[in-house]
């Protein structure tokens, strides 16, 4: 008889046990949904297009062919994933809805990281690179129009898509 009570009660236990797993599913389920919808709407809510520059991902080649066929002038930022500047600007500057406006209609834009691109070493012996970040507006022929060292801010930004225009 004391084994039967022992099973009995083990048995209410693990039932327990079982209906407690159960709840702790269901809550861990609604936290599972409830961080996915917030994670879907924030993604949603950034998928928006980008209001600063939109920068284009093509060789130099290309975009000297494309400059010349529509008639832009090229903007290339020249920049180093280790530059504290150019990641700066490319959270900052880079990203301002005005600087994009003015950019994105009037040049071809173009990001050359100058470790790693193909066209770096094109450009670095070209046009002289020795410091980042560096700013370049070109023409199709690829005659440099006009070269801007180091960080940029809006105002400075506007300023060269200004000039160039």
């Amino acid at each position: 008889m004391f084994y039967f009570k022992r099973f009995v009660s083990f048995v209410y236990y693990l039932r327990s046990y079982c209906i407690k797993i159960k709840e702790m599913k269901k809550k861990i389920g609604i936290l599972f949904v409830a961080v996915l919808s917030v994670f879907v709407m924030t993604s949603l809510m950034s998928s928006d297009v980008e209001k600063g520059i939109n920068f284009d991902h093509m060789s130099l080649a290309d975009a000297k062919v494309e400059a010349i066929k529509t008639g832009k002038l090229i903007f290339i930022d020249c920049y180093t994933d280790w530059c504290g500047p150019c990641r700066r600007m490319a959270k900052t500057s880079f990203k301002d809805e005005r600087v994009g406006n003015a950019f994105n209609g009037n040049f071809i834009n173009l990001k050359i990281e100058m470790e790693k691109d193909l066209d770096r070493k094109e450009i670095a012996m070209k046009y002289r690179i020795n410091a980042y970040p560096t700013l370049l507006i070109i023409n199709g022929e690829g005659k440099l129009i006009k070269k801007v060292l180091g960080m940029q801010s809006v105002d400075g930004l506007l300023h060269l898509a200004k000039t160039e225009e």
